[in-house]
């Protein structure tokens, strides 16, 4: 059976990512290139979904962006507003009455690879009302674990002390199948799934089956974690759509084909050249670097392990590594090295202004 509609959860503020999201919702930020939703839809477009239903918050006119980016793949995309916030599954909840089958749910900031096709075969196979993708986890003292008999989550457990559930490691891993009369048995209003519904549906006797997937899952909810997201899609950890038609010129290199790099430039896989793209004389790019459309790095400056949005320019000289520069930001020539520094949208860090590690710059 194929899943034809899905629903994310996209409405978060994004705060620990500011001032990235101070004029962009953090599902919008790019991932290589793509805003990151146009990437999940197009993983469930593969997967056989042709309606997504994106749950966001009270201004929906920025993810206006997203149905134009996905219509030639055969997917309809439905903005569901919700004018106050409604917890994790409120959203959800208001408009599931709307499908006529098992419904696919996921985190607008969880990267992951999991097989859409391979959870939803399970879940109709077992008959589940839903079905949890599962992540096993070292230490389950610091995470809510799913206790499971076979592959049947039998009960939740808030951060057991060590010791207390020995061979249960396994937590919630944010992507979910659901029958929508599961979730039409709780009420309207704000609702949690992980407090609230997943418990509830135990309580009243439902199924909730668990599928443990060990492949690429990674939170997206800060900036280092923006970056690890960035690391993996540039090491091949798993496809991405940002990646697609770019040629491989050698130790993960990618250069788009309107981009300039100049010939005394050093670039160090893996890389990615935008878009209009200008790497100048003698700099050197990488490893783990992406430079979005229109970016700049000047002559002789150093980027490492750091991700540039449109637009955005390194100064000559300047050395910077483990940053993020908003879309049109700048830094001015002879800084550095900087370190771990978020700078905002169209801010402009001048030569004399002081820069320290962990700095968060916004307009």
């Amino acid at each position: 059976m194929t899943v034809r509609e899905a629903m994310i959860v996209a409405g978060g503020r994004g705060t620990r990512l500011a001032p990235l999201t101070d004029a962009c919702p953090k599902p919008l930020l790019p991932l290589v290139g793509v805003p990151f939703l146009t990437g999940q839809i197009l993983r469930l477009a593969a997967a056989g979904v042709t309606r997504v239903s994106l749950v966001v918050g009270a201004d929906t006119e920025p993810f206006e962006v997203v149905a134009p980016m996905v219509a030639a793949h055969g997917v309809e995309v439905v903005l569901v507003p919700e004018p106050r916030p409604l917890d994790t599954a409120g959203g959800v909840r208001s408009v599931i009455d709307r499908a006529s089958g098992p419904v696919l749910v996921c985190n607008g900031d969880i990267l992951t690879d999991v097989d859409f096709e391979a959870l939803v075969a399970a879940h109709v196979a077992a008959g589940a009302d839903a079905t949890l993708s599962l992540i096993r986890v070292q230490d389950p003292s610091t995470f809510g674990v799913c206790v499971r008999e076979g592959t049947q989550v039998v009960d939740f457990v808030e951060k057991p002390a060590p010791g207390t559930l020995p061979g249960q490691d396994t937590v919630n891993a944010g992507t979910y199948v659901l029958e929508p009369a599961a979730l039409l048995a709780f009420p309207e209003g704000s609702l949690s799934f992980e407090r609230v519904v997943f418990p509830g549906i135990l309580a009243d006797g439902g199924h909730i089956e668990g599928v443990v997937w060990d492949g690429v899952w990674a939170d997206l909810g800060t900036p280092a974690r923006y970056l690890r997201g960035h690391e993996l899609v540039l090491d091949g950890a798993m496809p991405w759509p940002g990646m697609d038609g770019l040629d491989d010129r050698g130790g993960g290199v990618r250069v788009h084909p309107g981009a300039f790099v100049a010939p005394s430039t050093r670039l160090h896989g893996p890389v990615v050249v935008g878009a209009d793209a200008r790497v100048e004389a003698d700099a050197e790019v990488g490893p783990h670097v992406v430079l979005g459309a229109g970016s700049r790095v000047e002559a002789s400056a150093r980027v490492r392990r750091s991700v540039l949005l449109d637009g955005a320019c390194v100064g000559a000289t300047t050395t910077v590594e483990d940053s993020i520069l908003g879309r049109g930001a700048t830094l001015a020539a002879g800084l550095g090295p900087l370190a771990d520094v978020v700078v905002g949208d169209g801010v402009a860090v001048g030569a004399d202004d002081p820069v320290p590690a962990g700095s968060r710059i916004a307009a």
